[in-house]
């Protein structure tokens, strides 16, 4: 096997090379034996010297690895063409192209080669931490990785299944190692609120995905890092899932980890300088040199993709704006391989625990849909991913147990704005509207500040303190709820009564939550049997809106009408979006009935707390 990969190697590289010979001016060979001799050259070269320029450019810094990664393969390659018989290049200009067309060449022909396959990607990664083989005490106590599907709904992760798209899952769960969960993840269905539980059991202080706190006049959103390390300080308390030694990796919270890399909260406080795998992947040619090819093709397939839609008249649809188009290509292959090797050098290092969020599913989902194609074959890449990380696992120095889980679901739809011709926004402002100046989501705002998260929002009168109540809204602005709850695209609003508590409110009746008494129709009637419960533990979080609004949700069509301009959602009530998945080891206790993040935490830290060896 080895010497059919060695020879697979030595014709990639040749052939790569004598194209970018017959292509490129100023660089010339005599024949094939003199580009044959060239090839294997650069690739032996490349390889005994990697290593050592890995750790001299990581100690000089970014510009020594961003340098490296854009000079050294060309240095290398015009040395190798200047002191091999038969072989003439022009100048350092001349080897600089033949080193990048030849990476490119090299990169496209791999992947055409070896579609599929990826023992390869395997092999590349247990090459490139082999030290860690002989320099690592081995251990029959197992490890954990936990594996993160963003985005995933547990429906449509069993479809998908049956339907063969996810063989790696498949083949666990009917072999027996593995057994299908589904959890209810509680408003809101966000990646913060549900990683606060998960991570940190304190889902409890993410009332969406952002919000307004009046005390300090400041929107928080938690996609960025100052907000988000903000967040962390009030959920951690020491003791989250990964404090014993765990790993991080792409998260928006640490779990107390040791280690955290790619991590929203801990990014203000990480190193300034890179990390070994970091250089390593700038620099090895199986990095990101590859990454970015296939980065190309990603984006390929995403203008291809959408304008299938557009032709075919899916609806519901978006605009995929080009600022997607290049999220896409940087989640879908960037990140994705920038995890793996991350993963499996961790894993090769024994870490005895590691959870990693893959966003790429999530992302394609939010502006092609849930279900769609594209989706699908980004959950498809994320299952090869894991097969990957299986192989790798198996030699690393102590076993390790999988869980796959996801965050949240997404529930589709056409957006507010889509189905009726104005944004929510636009709407409130319309409802509340003394002059011309509409609501402002910023940390300087106006009377009303209106915060979306997916299908859900929260309103609040930022100059007015504490909750403000039914009564003093209707007193101020009495158009407004009647206005909200009335409207098609609303299903309900919350709000807090001086004298009754809290009360929802939808087009055709209330109900009061502290007796649960309805007076109509019941607004949460088609929101499942969670509803009610949610909206108890809603009203009582801190910085939880004065009104909290969502959207509709058909039973029928399955649709939700986002405030985001986002065909697929989560957030709200209303969906797949509440109802995530847990893949865990079948000789693990079941989980039962597991009502919210915290309690997935709970389960999680006992099944970590009794991990033995096998056997």
């Amino acid at each position: 096997m080895r010497v059919t990969a060695l020879v697979f190697t030595v014709a990639l590289g040749a052939g790569a090379l004598g194209l970018t010979i017959a292509l490129l001016p100023g660089v010339s060979a005599d024949d094939g034996r003199a580009v044959l001799v060239a090839a294997v050259t650069i690739g032996l070269l490349g390889a005994a010297l990697r290593p050592a320029l890995v750790r001299l450019l990581s100690a000089v810094g970014w510009i020594g690895v961003v340098g490296g990664w854009l000079l050294c393969q060309a240095l290398l390659v015009y040395a190798v063409l200047l002191l091999t018989p038969g072989v003439h290049v022009d100048g350092f200009a001349a080897a600089f192209g033949a080193a990048w067309l030849g990476a490119g060449l090299t990169s496209t022909g791999l992947w055409v080669v070896t579609a599929g396959q990826d023992g390869v990607v395997t092999q590349h990664l247990l090459r490139v931490n082999r030290h860690f083989r002989s320099s690592v005490p081995h251990t029959d106590e197992p490890g954990l990785l936990i594996i993160q599907i963003d985005g995933l709904s547990a429906p449509l992760a069993r479809w998908a299944i049956e339907a063969g798209n996810l063989p790696t899952l498949g083949r666990w769960l009917a072999d027996g190692s593995h057994a299908m969960a589904e959890w209810y993840a509680r408003l809101p269905a966000t990646t913060p609120a549900s990683q606060a539980g998960i991570l940190h059991g304190a889902s409890d202080q993410v009332p969406a995905f952002r919000w307004y706190e009046k005390d300090t006049g400041r929107m928080i959103v938690t996609n960025r890092p100052r907000d988000a390390a903000l967040v962390e300080t009030r959920c951690s308390d020491g003791h989250g899932l990964l404090a014993a030694g765990g790993v991080s990796v792409s998260n928006v919270f640490s779990g107390d980890a040791p280690t955290s890399l790619f991590t929203m909260s801990t990014a203000r406080r990480a190193r300034s300088g890179p990390r070994r795998y970091v250089s390593t992947y700038l620099l090895d040619p199986f990095g990101l040199t590859r990454s970015l090819i296939l980065t190309c093709g990603e984006i390929l397939k995403e203008l291809h993709q959408a304008r299938r839609q557009r032709l075919r008249r899916v609806r519901p649809r978006m605009r995929r704006v080009w600022s997607y188009v290049l999220l896409r290509g940087a989640t879908n292959v960037l990140l994705r391989h920038l995890n793996l090797a991350v993963l499996a050098e961790h894993t090769m290092r024994g870490a005895p625990v590691v959870y990693c969020d893959f966003v790429d599913y999530d992302e394609i989902a939010h502006h092609a849909g849930p279900a769609r194609p594209e989706a699908l074959a980004a959950l498809e890449g994320i299952d090869a991913a894991l097969a990957i990380l299986e192989e790798v696992a198996a030699a690393a120095p102590r076993p390790y147990r999988f869980v796959v889980l996801s965050d949240h679901g997404q529930s589709l739809g056409a957006t507010f704005a889509q189905r009726y011709g104005t944004g929510f926004e636009e709407l409130v402002a319309g409802l509340v509207r003394t002059g011309n100046e509409p609501p402002r989501a910023t940390a300087d705002p106006a009377e009303i500040v209106v915060a979306a998260s997916g299908n859900l929002a929260l309103i609040y009168f930022a100059q007015r303190k504490g909750r403000v109540t039914l009564e003093a809204i209707e007193e101020s602005f009495p158009e407004l709820i009647p206005g909200l709850a009335g409207h098609p695209g609303i299903g309900w609003v919350l709000v807090r009564s001086e004298r009754e508590g809290p009360i929802v409110i939808g087009r055709d009746g209330r109900r009061w939550l502290d007796d649960d008494h309805v007076e109509g129709v019941d607004p949460l009637l088609d929101f499942g049997p969670h509803a009610a419960g949610d909206l108890r533990r809603h009203d009582r979080l801190a910085n939880t809106g004065d009104l909290v609004v969502n959207s509709l949700w058909d039973p029928v069509t399955q649709e939700v009408a986002a405030f985001e301009e986002l065909i697929g959602c989560h957030g709200g009530l209303g969906g797949g979006q509440s109802r995530p998945v847990l893949i865990h080891p079948r000789d693990w206790a079941p989980p039962g009935e597991l009502a919210g993040a915290d309690e997935v935490y709970r389960y999680l830290r006992g099944c970590l707390g009794k991990l033995t060896p096998p056997g």
